[in-house]
């Protein structure tokens, strides 16, 4: 419970999820935070989109959206290179898109800021 948040649109704070579906975090190139689980607020386009520069250069993806205000807030991986293939089919949303509710702290506080335990699915 000290560490439980919820995951929130930063555009109009829709609930997107929660930490205890948090299976990964990515810091170093894209800044995510990845859930196996999301609720029926996130979104995702049906057409694959290619990234052609970036992060994400060479990927196909799906993108996330807030069903609420439309904000882009992350993506699913279809297709990607073997460094970001842990992340496949997985809801990897920018920390810099959404907001946390800490629900021990009661406060609303922008996900970059905040740090969770070390969880990660790439080993």
């Amino acid at each position: 419970p000290a560490e439980c948040a919820m995951f929130q649109c930063g555009g109009c704070w829709a609930v997107l999820g929660d930490s205890l579906h948090l299976c990964a975090q990515e810091e170093r190139r894209l800044g995510l935070l990845v859930c196996y689980r999301v609720t029926n607020n996130v979104v995702w386009e049906d057409s694959l989109m290619i990234g052609l520069e970036g992060a994400l250069l060479g990927c196909a993806y799906n993108v996330l959206s807030c069903q609420s205000c439309g904000s882009n807030l992350g993506f699913i991986l279809y297709s990607a290179p073997s460094d970001l293939a842990y992340l496949r089919g997985l809801f990897c949303f920018f920390k810099d898109s959404i907001v946390c509710y800490l629900l021990e702290k009661q406060i609303i506080i922008q996900a970059s800021k905040v740090n969770f335990p070390a969880v990660t699915l790439e080993e």
